[in-house]
């Protein structure tokens, strides 16, 4: 059975690990520490004798290659139709290449250490020349983007981006091919709030179990026992109240420890500063607007480690700069509770 964690107790539990701290309660152990940086930076699956002890020997896919992309094409329209009628969207074309120079590239990781594809582009002998990059994603772009499409407050845009990750490490659920949905929407001050995010993260939830209906209705051999079906709800948690139950984990495991209470769970504040000195997870700089409990993130199975190789704790920034209200319109965040 799904828990929601009430807002005002994730607010009562953070303060009392406040209280605890200045009392002197002692920090968890320095080993502990070393093991919580070391998964926040990485290292993720960094070759492939170590990914050959990870992946199943016995995988025997439940669809043919010709079911499997007939699912994909099907289920991919679902979700984006899905998505544009439960939050108000519209489908708009996010371009693969972008002029180095409008900063509208998004670098991935904080050290810069994943870099886009970049090449130059002559155009009529030099006379014009653009040094081009291919997307990687398309975080800054959507905002402009919603300007452009002067959307208002409730209305917003989808996307199926396509981008290229050049520097990633390929495994079973990373390509150097990105293929994935972004939707941005404008909101006004007074809806960045808890209440609001679980709003919307439940009416993304429902698509996402509706696709699942629809895929087992189209081909009935996905509907195995030994692939539970998703959950109707989601439980809410606050990253600092999954801190405060396995203060000695890391991140990882902590995810998989409160999954095997929870078959899915939404984690808020995945972005700030925890009491320990870490945040749950890295984001990329035009991700983190400094709010406490602005990002979050829907885990239903343990997902494979991101590598941030050279990272040490954060501690708490000022307030940062977002689009908020109508599109182009920029405020200051508030400041974190």
């Amino acid at each position: 059975m799904s828990i929601s964690i009430a807002d005002n107790s994730t607010k009562t539990l953070a303060e009392t690990h406040e209280q605890d701290a200045n009392k002197g309660v002692s920090a968890p152990p320095p080993d502990s520490q070393s093991r919580k940086k070391a998964d926040l930076a990485g290292p993720g699956i960094g070759d492939y004798n170590q990914l050959e002890k990870i992946l199943p020997p016995d995988y025997d896919p439940l669809l043919n290659p010709k079911e499997t992309q007939q699912a994909i094409f099907h289920v991919k329209r679902y979700i984006a139709d899905n998505l544009c009628k439960e939050l108000s969207l519209m489908m708009v074309e996010v371009p693969l290449i972008v002029d180095a120079a409008s900063g509208v590239n998004d670098m991935l990781d904080r050290d810069g250490s994943r870099t886009p594809i970049q090449f130059h582009i002559s155009n009529d002998h030099d006379k014009h020349p653009i040094d081009a990059q291919v997307v990687q994603a398309a975080t800054k772009w959507k905002r402009m983007a919603l300007k452009e499409f002067e959307c208002r407050s409730g209305e917003g845009i989808c996307t199926d981006m396509r981008a290229v990750r050049k520097d990633y490490f390929l495994d079973h659920d990373h390509s150097a091919y990105v293929d994935q949905w972004d939707w941005e929407r404008v909101i006004t001050a007074e809806q960045r709030n808890l209440e609001f995010l679980k709003t919307v993260v439940r009416k993304i939830w429902k698509v996402l179990v509706g696709a699942e209906k629809f895929a087992q209705n189209m081909f009935p051999d996905l509907r195995r026992q030994r692939h539970p079906n998703l959950p109707e709800e989601l439980t809410f948690i606050h990253a600092e109240e999954l801190l405060a139950m396995y203060p000695d984990l890391p991140r990882k495991r902590r995810e998989t420890e409160i999954l095997q209470k929870y078959p899915a769970i939404f984690i808020i504040g995945i972005g700030w500063p925890l009491l320990d000195g870490f945040p749950h997870e890295m984001r990329a700089p035009t991700m983190t607007t400094g709010y406490r409990y602005q990002q979050g993130n829907v885990a239903r199975h343990s997902r494979t480690e991101r590598r941030h190789p050279g990272l040490e704790p954060r501690h708490a920034e000022p307030a940062r700069t977002e689009l908020d209200g109508h599109p182009g319109e920029r405020r200051d965040a508030p400041t974190p509770a």
